[in-house]
């Protein structure tokens, strides 16, 4: 009986495929797997046939439907073993099937793939152009070093002709997968002798002979990154019912050389855009740094419950369930560890109230005091100043700036605002509540008093925490080498955080990076979304300076984004009916469908008409939805961390998206108006770069002015 194996470029294409094709699929793929290897050679149902000119000789095709081919690698060695490597449209495949060469690494053992007919017509271009070239870019490293890495004959000649790293871009997607890599890190500068560290060590098996193998099976077997081998006919069922979902642990070298680095001297930062990888990095730091020790603890943690559930699942497939690993590795959001940190060193359980509690008791707070001040100025002079400060008295408010505040106090009305801060704090008291970030005030003064707890901090999404926050982290792990690692984006912010990591004793000089190549959304979206934020500057994570997205860029291409304002809401909800139909027509999955919007009001519409068509809905509210179908019904706040091939991004329209009632007057404090503003545009950035494949921007009425420019 033949033995079927997977290569991901088969998954890789897989869910795009429309549903009568993947239904072929799984037909074909289940008598194959039915069949011996002679009856399949003799087999009239799935045609498999050679493909002429082909650069590899084992090259075969089999029949899914009357006009799309599987690609096959068979082998011609005696053993068993079938690679299924691609499905496409019947001329299509034998074009591609013809131009790919399959080969065992020499160095890995690792199977890879080329373009071997794309190679040889670009390499030609490339080497007139690099003869006038002052320096080529692999100038300082040998022929034979290049060959003890795993570069062959073919590649070599076209590495040679190379004068940037632009151009190996180029070749990027021609080139064999090891190989590539290979060339990547010594294109960003790693020695010959760390690249056969990080890239050949890593990937060769422990048991490879001296000699390179050939056989099918063997160099398979050697390659479990990217192939999968298929052990019976209930795993191959459960696999194409639900579609391999391997998770993408490969890293860019630029991106590795931060995530395994030996060691750093102190706070690392790591910044850049949505898609760029900042939460893989995070994750492969946490497993280097559980290898730089057999008992040393590591604290995971990020903003929302739902974020650190993710990073909870991801962390456990990167460390293939390894639970003597994961005991190590507390992963949580800052506020419920700094709950469990005062519930555990202080015996009380604290009460932490919602923003809108807080805003109610402001409201009564202003009214029994009669203060010239409104509710919302006191929650954000409390939030921004008092807790970002940690000022614990009168003298230290008199004393603070009020660097952001747009509305000047002297001392008499700073005397009035503490008046109000005590009352505040007084009815919290007398209801035996609190507030999370006086919880991580108490925490983090406990944390000072003994060891801290952490070897290594790891934070991910730092850029919407607030300085009390940070005061728990920096408290929890103690100064020195890899003691915190941060990464963030600054436009990704949609929480009013204002930090300066520095006056909080995280200084990152000399140990920030950015990452600007984004592998999730096409660069039609990104160009689309970045337009949104195109009028503003951004604060950098630091607090100093500003952020940029220049340079931000995707590899992938695909449709423009759409924008549509519609004359109702009931209509724009139809509309997005009829959108998700379509959706669902080319093949997507509900699962991968997100629609979003500002507010609840505006998905409980939505949600209704979806229901009323017969279309699965899930809304999505921090809770875990992996593997649960339904097209996924979000706020724009709960579509962080998330991703989907299609989304709708609903009611963005004049006075929802900015929403009024979260902007303070301009007459009132321009600098926090600003700031409130730029939070909204974030909160929109963030919704519509949750989109891999295709994005939808709909309003009723008047659009948005922040689509000014953008549409």
């Amino acid at each position: 009986m033949p033995r079927l194996a997977f290569a991901q470029s088969f998954w890789d294409g897989y869910d795009a495929l429309e549903k009568p094709v993947r239904s072929g699929v799984r037909k074909a793929m289940a008598k194959f797997h039915a069949l011996t290897v002679a009856q399949l050679n003799a087999d009239k149902g799935l045609h498999l046939e050679s493909v002429e000119n082909a650069r590899d000789g084992r090259m075969r095709t089999i029949r899914i439907t009357d006009f799309w081919r599987g690609v096959v690698l068979a082998p011609d060695d005696g053993s068993d073993v079938f690679l299924l490597v691609n499905v496409l449209p019947h001329d299509d495949a034998y074009t591609w099937a013809a131009k790919r060469l399959y080969s065992a690494n020499t160095a890995t053992r690792a199977l890879e793939v080329r373009d071997a007919a794309a190679i040889d017509e670009l390499t030609p271009l490339y080497e007139d152009a690099a003869r006038t070239a002052p320096r080529l870019l692999l100038a300082g490293v040998s022929d034979g070093t290049l060959r003890e890495l795993g570069v062959d004959d073919q590649v070599l000649r076209a590495a040679r002709s190379l004068v940037d790293k632009a151009q190996l871009e180029a070749f990027a997607t021609l080139l064999p997968e090891d190989q590539l890599e290979v060339l990547q890190y010594l294109a960003e500068g790693f020695t010959p002798e760390e690249v056969y560290q990080d890239v050949v060590a890593v990937r060769r098996p422990v048991d490879a002979p001296a000699e390179p193998v050939e056989d099918l099976a063997t160099v398979i077997a050697n390659t479990p990154a990217r192939i999968r081998l298929v052990t019976g006919p209930q795993e191959l069922q459960e696999m194409l019912e639900k579609p391999f979902e391997a998770w993408r642990v490969f890293l860019h070298p630029s991106q590795r050389r931060i995530a395994y680095r030996a060691s750093y001297g102190g706070p690392v930062q790591v910044s850049g855009g949505p898609g760029t990888g900042k939460t893989v990095a995070a994750l492969h730091r946490v497993k280097h740094l559980l290898g730089t020790s057999e008992d040393g603890r590591v604290l995971l943690t990020t903003f929302t419950n739902a974020l650190a559930a993710g990073l909870r699942d991801m962390l456990e497939l990167l460390l293939d369930q390894d639970e003597k690993l994961l005991a190590r590795v507390d992963v949580t959001t800052v506020d419920a560890y700094a709950n469990g940190v005062v519930r555990t060193k202080s015996a009380t359980v604290p009460k932490p109230i919602g923003d809108r509690e807080q805003r109610q008791l402001w409201e009564k707070t202003v009214k029994q005091l009669k203060l010239p001040f409104t509710a919302q100025f006191f929650a954000q002079e409390y939030r921004h100043v008092v807790l970002g400060q940690d000022l614990r008295d009168l003298d230290a408010y008199l004393a603070a700036s009020r660097r952001g505040r747009g509305t000047g106090l002297g001392p008499a009305r700073r005397r009035e605002v503490w008046s109000g801060v005590e009352r505040f704090e007084q009815l919290l008291r007398d209801r035996g509540e609190t507030t999370h970030l006086r919880v991580c005030t108490r925490a983090a003064d406990l944390l000072a008093d003994g060891p801290a707890p952490y070897r290594h901090v790891v934070v991910d999404e730092a850029q919407d925490l607030h300085p009390a926050q940070w005061r728990v982290l920096r408290t929890a792990v103690s100064r020195g080498p890899d003691d915190l690692f941060l990464t963030g984006d600054p436009h990704q912010r949609i929480y009013d955080s204002r930090v300066s990591l520095g006056s909080l004793g995280i200084a990152t000089t000399g140990r920030s990076y950015r990452l600007r190549l984004n592998y999730r959304s096409t660069e039609e979206i990104l160009a689309w979304s970045a337009r949104l934020l195109a009028p503003v500057a951004v604060d950098a994570l630091e607090g100093e300076g500003t952020d940029s997205l220049v340079g931000y860029r995707s590899l992938l291409h695909g449709r423009l984004p759409q924008a549509k304002g519609y004359t109702s809401r009931q209509e724009e909800a139809e509309a997005v009916v009829a959108r998700v139909r379509e959706l669902l027509a080319d093949g997507l999955a509900p699962r991968e469908i997100g629609v979003c919007a500002r507010f609840n009001l505006s998905l409980d519409a939505a949600e209704d008409k979806l229901k009323a068509a017969g279309i699965p809905v899930l809304r999505v509210k921090g809770q875990g939805t992996q593997g649960t179908q339904g097209v996924r019904l979000a706020t724009m706040h709960a579509m962080k961390g998330l991703e989907f091939r299609a989304v709708s991004v609903l009611g963005v329209g004049e006075g929802s998206v900015p929403f009024s009632r979260e902007i303070t007057p301009r007459e009132a404090d321009p600098l926090q108006h600003d700031a409130d503003l730029l939070r909204e545009r974030c909160l929109l950035f963030v919704a519509c770069t949750r989109a891999r494949e295709a994005l939808h921007v709909t309003w009723s009425g008047v659009p948005s002015p922040f689509l000014t420019g953008a549409v």
